[in-house]
């Protein structure tokens, strides 16, 4: 995790994060410039960013938006202020509109980010000032120290080259607080594979099986539900299950956002928030969970998920991605 502080400071009206970061100040610079990768990193988990407008110079408009699990929206710009590639820049942040515009609901932030040189790589500082201190406490209350906390714990998967970051390590969890884990796993092979694999019955059913001496029952899809079931072999111990769920999100070869429920229970229920992104012609799997407590997400862990997922993902490679 590069942040190593975070805070609101109530007399100075602002909120400073320092990073360190084990990357040369060029590459931390582009990550923060191009908005490619800046996509990857800007919004919390669960609400990843989309850039529609990038006018990096003096006086130039970003555009974006963040979107939630639902479905949600939330609209930001940037008005780039000044520019001393590759050592800060600085922007006005404001909410906007569908077309760009301030919305005027929050008063606009200034935010300086200045990266520096040291001896094992980058660190950036960053700095948002306020005008008030109600607009400070509004914006703490509304999650921006634990958001941008977060947000920035995902750029280790940014400055690294894919394979680097995730080939060779399997399935791996973070589990990130009381309510959310994060499962990661690099597939070897193009994402829209891999979204067909996730998508599609026909292939569903030749690898989502968890361990070895288990048999896919029962596999449907639809653009708003799902089911799935699953039965042990003869000769090998468990009882059958199934889950089921609503589609909440789709946004095709990127992210589908779904419920899960055991089939035949009211509850608890999980929102499971898988999302793809290709590189080199592989694909990195993410898959944000949200659990209702941290006794059920302690529960569901304790099953051994992790372990048949794996198994399953490394079937999804040998069956499909290697035929």
């Amino acid at each position: 995790m590069p942040v190593t502080d975070i805070s609101a400071d109530a007399d100075t009206l602002t909120v400073n994060i320092t990073a360190d970061f084990d990357a040369p100040l060029d590459r931390v610079w582009r990550v923060f410039t191009d908005p490619r990768q800046l996509e990857r990193f800007w919004g919390p988990p669960g609400w990843p960013a989309t850039f529609t407008r990038f006018d990096f110079a003096p006086g130039g408009l970003a555009q974006y938006q963040m979107t939630g699990p639902r479905g949600e929206t939330s609209r930001g710009r940037w008005e780039f202020l000044s520019i001393d590639e590759p050592r800060s820049f600085e922007v006005l942040d404001g909410f906007a509109d569908e077309d760009g515009d301030l919305t005027g609901d929050h008063e606009p932030m200034r935010m300086v980010f200045a990266f520096e040189e040291t001896a094992t790589g980058t660190r950036l500082t960053g700095k948002t000032y306020f005008t008030s201190a109600d607009s400070l406490e509004q914006m703490v209350q509304m999650g921006m120290v634990e958001g941008t906390r977060l947000a920035m714990g995902q750029l280790d998967a940014v400055l690294q080259d894919l394979r680097a970051y995730a080939a060779g390590k399997g399935t791996r969890l973070e589990v990130l607080d009381d309510q959310h884990v994060r499962i990661t796993r690099l597939i070897d092979g193009p994402r829209d594979l891999v979204w067909r694999a996730h998508h599609e019955p026909d292939l569903i059913r030749q690898w989502m099986l968890g361990p070895d001496g288990w048999r896919m029952t029962d596999c449907e899809i639809t653009d708003t539900r799902y089911r799935n079931a699953w039965a042990p072999e003869p000769g090998t111990e468990g009882q059958a299950f199934g889950f089921e769920g609503d589609v909440l999100y789709s946004e095709p070869q990127r992210r589908t956002v779904m419920t899960e429920r055991m089939s035949g229970t009211d509850g608890p229920e999980s929102i499971n928030d898988l999302q793809l992104y290709e590189e080199d012609g592989a694909t990195l799997l993410t898959m944000l969970i949200e659990y209702p407590d941290a006794a059920t997400r302690d529960a569901i862990l304790a099953t051994g998920m992790i372990d048949g997922m794996e198994d399953s993902y490394a079937r999804l490679e040998r069956e499909l991605l290697a035929a």
